[in-house]
């Protein structure tokens, strides 16, 4: 993940975050705000987990890639959000350099992870509609988790080489007015066309087709319509392939919204001063997106909400709960 080559930093033992002009009561109303966020992120997203990991009906490759993000976004919520909301608020980094290391290294790679985890899920949904006999046959669940490992491992091993200058400079005497990573013009080329760029337009171009390729599903619905019933139980499938295109869509849409203001205001850093208090709203609309995603299953995915009452009624700790129907 590519982040702006800021580095604000004196030669003091310490540094005081400015005072602010906020009164107490809006001081009190942005951190129960931002905590309801941090909150809605966590406990949505470990449904979710929840729910993949226990109902075996939701054992299917294409929601081993829906467990792989909301994995990434719970962690998001856990440890990335409440420091990125802090120095929000309070305008500085009140931690520790060392703080500051992992919490860059947590949030540069689960970023990644998550942003992959987009283009992946394009991938699959394009694979899925376009070749549907070669991708039942050849995607299993025990595949999809292969690809999914080797994507957190590439990546959590690209971020600690990035991160390793940082890693080497925390000796020295410095006090951090912001967390930021500081890299040379060339790695942050490279780390935008692998982190944004290249990931950004497979999901671009691979969701055009699946548009092109749903309309024609559409058609072909239509004509299986008036046949018999063997043909109506492949209309079915085809639907369902459909509605999970739709609703993976308008994930991936909703996602994009959320990154592309960042990397945009990013690039703009290597041409203008760019402010610091505006890059962190950017940042956090990029987090946001890890809230945004339990609210769009909610809506669009019945086996979400069923999951939920299940789950809150205690019903999972009954024997054979992993077979409840939730479809």
């Amino acid at each position: 993940m590519n982040f702006t080559a800021i580095n604000q930093t004196d030669d003091c033992s310490y540094y005081t975050c400015p005072e602010k002009s906020l009164s107490t009561a809006v001081y009190v109303i942005l951190y129960i705000s931002l905590t309801s966020i941090v909150f809605v992120t966590v406990c949505g997203n470990l449904i979710i987990i929840i729910s993949v990991c226990h109902f075996k009906q939701l054992h299917t490759p294409a929601n081993m890639l829906i467990l792989s993000m909301a994995v990434s976004d719970f962690l998001i919520g856990a440890f990335v959000m409440p420091p990125a909301l802090l120095q929000l608020i309070e305008s500085c980094w009140i931690f520790t350099r060392v703080f500051c290391a992992w919490y860059l290294l947590t949030a540069y790679f689960l970023t990644s992870v998550s942003i992959y985890n987009v283009a992946l899920i394009a991938v699959d949904r394009y694979f899925a509609l376009s070749k549907p006999f070669l991708y039942t046959k050849t995607v299993s669940v025990s595949t999809m988790c292969i690809v999914i490992l080797c994507d957190w491992g590439v990546w959590l091993s690209y971020n600690i080489a990035l991160q390793y200058p940082n890693l080497k400079s925390l000796d020295r005497a410095s006090c951090s007015k912001g967390c930021f990573h500081v890299v040379n013009d060339v790695w942050s080329m490279i780390d935008l066309v692998l982190s944004f760029v290249f990931p950004l337009s497979v999901i671009i171009i691979l969701y055009v087709l699946v548009f092109f390729i749903a309309k024609k599903h559409a058609t072909a619905i239509r004509e299986l319509n008036s046949h018999n019933r063997a043909s109506k139980n492949m209309s079915d499938s085809m639907k369902s392939e459909r509605k999970a295109a739709k609703v993976l869509g308008i994930v991936v849409s909703v996602f994009v919204a959320c990154l592309l203001p960042y990397f945009l205001y990013s690039v703009l850093g290597s041409v203008v001063e760019i402010e610091v208090e505006s890059l962190h709203k950017f940042l956090m609309l990029l987090y946001l997106n890890s809230a945004i995603n339990p609210v769009i299953y909610a809506v669009f995915y019945p086996w979400f909400r069923r999951s939920v009452k299940v789950i809150l009624t205690l019903q999972i700790f009954s024997n054979d709960s992993h077979l409840i129907n939730i479809l």
